[in-house]
C-alpha cells in the first residue's frame, strides 16, 4: 500500500463517521480561529509600535526624572514629614530643596555635567488658553507633552528645530478645520495667535508661525511648541509671581550620543541612577506598552491552547471509536500482509487530515474576520492612527499554526494508531 493509497484511504475513512467528524472539526477550527487572531493582533499592533519608534521616536534623548525616595510601600504609612524638605507650595520647589519628585535648576547642572550627556533642558508646563487664526474666533489649545522626545509624524511642512529661534508651532491635523485652514499646504507659513495667562491672570497674546502640521501618534497629541516660543510663554506665566517661590520641573530632556552602543547607554543610565534620577528613552517607554501587549495575547492564546486541547481529546476519541469499529476490517488488512506500520501510519494520516482541515478552515475564517474588521475599525474609529492595521496576517505564522495543529492532532492519534497496528490479526478477524 502506498503513500497515495494510505493518504486516499485516510480520507476517506474520516468522513465514514460525518457527525463524529465534524465535532472533533468543529472544536479544532475554534481553537485554530482564535490562534490565528490573536496572532494576528499581536504582529499588527506590535508592528505599528515598531513603525512609530523607528519613525517619530528621538533615539538620542533621555527622559529625566527625580527618583522619589518618599513613596510609601504596599500597607506602609506616610513618610515624616520634613519641613526643610518643603520649601514651596504646590508643585515648584526653591533651588536648595523641594519635593523629591522634583528637579530643580541644581539637578539641571548634576545631569548637565554627567558625563555622556551633551545638553539638558527641562519640560517646561505651559499652558496657553486659547489658539485663534484671524477672525474664525478662539479656540482650547492642549499643548503636546514631551515633544523633545520624539519627531512628529508630519503630513506637510518641517520639523520645529531646537536650535532655532523663531515662534513656531505643530499643528495636528485635527486642528485645521476648525481653525479655518482646507488643507495641510494652507496652513503652512500662517500666523496663529496664542493667549496665555500671567501669575496674576491677566491675559497676553503671543503669535507663531504654523512650521508644519502632523498626524495624529500614540507618542503623543497636541500642538507641539518651539523652544523659543516655550520660554516665551514660560516667561509669560511667571510675570507676577513673587520672589518666594522658586522653579522646580517634573521632567527634563537630555540628548546623548546618538552613535552610543547599547552598553554605553545602559552605563549611563545607571550613573543617573546612582545620582537619584530615571531615565528612559522612548524605546523604554513603548516597551511598556509591548509588554502588556504581550501578556494580553498570551492569556488570548492560553484559551485558544484550551481549546485545542480539547479537541485532541476529540480525536482521541473520534479515533478511538473508529479502531473500534473497524476492528475486523483492519485484522483483514493484516491477514492480507498489510505491515503494522502502515496500518499506524494509515490511523495517523487520518488524525492529521482532521487536524489540517480545522485549522485550513479556522485560519481561512480568521482571515476574512479580521480583514473585514481591521478594515472597518481603520476607516471609522481608528482612522487618526495613520499606518494602524489591528490585525496583520502573514503567511509564515498562518501556516505555523496550521501546522502546529496538525502536530497536536498527530500525538493526539498516536494512542488509537498504536492500538489498531497491534491488533492480532486472528483475534480481529474474529472481532463481533
Amino acid at each position: 500500500m502506498s503513500i497515495l493509497d494510505i493518504l486516499h484511504a485516510a480520507v476517506a475513512n474520516t468522513f465514514r463517521s460525518r457527525l463524529r467528524t465534524t465535532l472533533t472539526v468543529v472544536a479544532i477550527f475554534i481553537g485554530a480561529c482564535t490562534l490565528t487572531l490573536t496572532n494576528a493582533i499581536g504582529t499588527g499592533i506590535s508592528g505599528y509600535l515598531d513603525v512609530q519608534l523607528a519613525s517619530v521616536g528621538a533615539p538620542d534623548v533621555l527622559s529625566i526624572s527625580k527618583t522619589s525616595t518618599a513613596a510609601p510601600g504596599l500597607g506602609d504609612g506616610p513618610a515624616e514629614y520634613d519641613p526643610a524638605a518643603l520649601t514651596a507650595s504646590g508643585a515648584a520647589a526653591t533651588e536648595t530643596g523641594g519635593p523629591s519628585a522634583v528637579l530643580s535648576p541644581t539637578d539641571l547642572n548634576a545631569i548637565a555635567d554627567t558625563d555622556g550627556i551633551s545638553d539638558v533642558n527641562p519640560v517646561i508646563a505651559v499652558t496657553p488658553r486659547w489658539i485663534e487664526y484671524g477672525e474664525q474666533g478662539k479656540y482650547v489649545i492642549v499643548v503636546g507633552a514631551n515633544s523633545e522626545m520624539t519627531k512628529a509624524d508630519l503630513a506637510a511642512g518641517t520639523q520645529l528645530q531646537p536650535s532655532s529661534s523663531a515662534n513656531e508651532v505643530l499643528l495636528p491635523a485635527s486642528y485645521l478645520a476648525t481653525l479655518g485652514f482646507d488643507n495641510t499646504e494652507e496652513a503652512i507659513g500662517k500666523t496663529i495667535s496664542l493667549g496665555v495667562a500671567d501669575y496674576t491672570g491677566a491675559m497676553h497674546e503671543v503669535t507663531a508661525t504654523v512650521a508644519g502640521v502632523q498626524n495624529l501618534t500614540l507618542l503623543g497629541v497636541g500642538v507641539r511648541l518651539s523652544r523659543a516660543l516655550t520660554d516665551e510663554l514660560a516667561a509669560i506665566q511667571a510675570t507676577g509671581k513673587p520672589d518666594g517661590v522658586g522653579t522646580g520641573y517634573f521632567l527634563a530632556t537630555a540628548r546623548f550620543d546618538p552613535a552610543a552602543t547599547p552598553n554605553q547607554l545602559t552605563a549611563l543610565k545607571a550613573d543617573l541612577a546612582d545620582q537619584g534620577y530615571t531615565a528612559q528613552t522612548v524605546a523604554d517607554q513603548i516597551g511598556v506598552f509591548q509588554t502588556i501587549l504581550t501578556g494580553i495575547i498570551g492569556v488570548l492564546n492560553g484559551f485558544a491552547g484550551i481549546a485545542l486541547i480539547a479537541a485532541g481529546v476529540g480525536i482521541i476519541n473520534t479515533l478511538l471509536m473508529s479502531v473500534q469499529e473497524r476492528t475486523r476490517e483492519i485484522g483483514l488488512m493484516k491477514a492480507m500482509g498489510m505491515s503494522g506500520r502502515r496500518v499506524y501510519a494509515l490511523f495517523s494520516t487520518e488524525a492529521i487530515f482532521i487536524g489540517f482541515l480545522g485549522s485550513t478552515l479556522g485560519a481561512l475564517v480568521a482571515i476574512i474576520i479580521g480583514t473585514i474588521v481591521s478594515t472597518v475599525l481603520g476607516n471609522t474609529i481608528l482612522s487618526d492612527l495613520e499606518g494602524l492595521q489591528v490585525m496583520q496576517f502573514s503567511p509564515a505564522p498562518v501556516a505555523g499554526i496550521i501546522l502546529l495543529v496538525m502536530l497536536i492532532a498527530f500525538l493526539a492519534g498516536t494512542l488509537p494508531a498504536r492500538r489498531a497496528a497491534r491488533q492480532n490479526p486472528i483475534d480481529a478477524l474474529r472481532y463481533e
